[in-house]
């Protein structure tokens, strides 16, 4: 009994390292935490990195900056004026973010941006709320509602 517990634990530990190695992907080398100008703009004190109530400043400033720029995507796409965005509208919204990408990014002109093209694009901060921030909590990529590149200055 001992002998076909262990050989069905050792099976299943087995297993699971196996399943776990195939579906690694391998990260890119990005540095953690704010990127340098988000650091200068915070950082008060001058020592070079942010604490704890810098964070929170910075926190509250990029949480500010997305409800302006929800409150802009409502007034430019909720065309019923209802508050909220319906399937149609967001579909719109994405279709000009999209081609607002295409024009930025697609160097071919094909209609398609290529792994190549992709990886030429800014990439968002990786502060709060991406998989970078504190303890690696929340999803990835930009607030819902932020405007696509090239509508506002890059310095973000």
């Amino acid at each position: 009994m001992k002998t076909t517990l262990s050989a069905t634990l050792a099976a299943l530990v087995g297993t699971c390292m196996i399943a776990s190695a195939q579906g690694e992907k391998k990260r890119p080398n990005r540095p953690h935490g704010p990127p340098p100008e988000m650091v200068k703009e915070y950082d008060k004190d001058g020592d070079g990195k942010l604490s704890d109530d810098e964070r929170e400043a910075m926190r509250d400033a990029m949480k500010a900056k997305a409800e302006e720029r929800r409150k802009e995507m409502m007034k430019k796409y909720d065309t019923d004026g209802d508050g909220k965005l319906s399937k149609e509208e967001r579909e719109k919204a994405g279709a000009d973010r999209k081609a607002a990408m295409l024009k930025l990014y697609d160097k071919n002109g094909d209609g398609e941006l290529s792994q190549d093209e992709r990886a030429e694009m800014p990439r968002p901060p990786r502060g709060e709320g991406g998989p970078g921030g504190p303890g690696g909590k929340g999803p990835g990529g930009k607030p819902p509602g932020e405007k696509p590149p090239g509508d506002k200055p890059a310095a973000e």
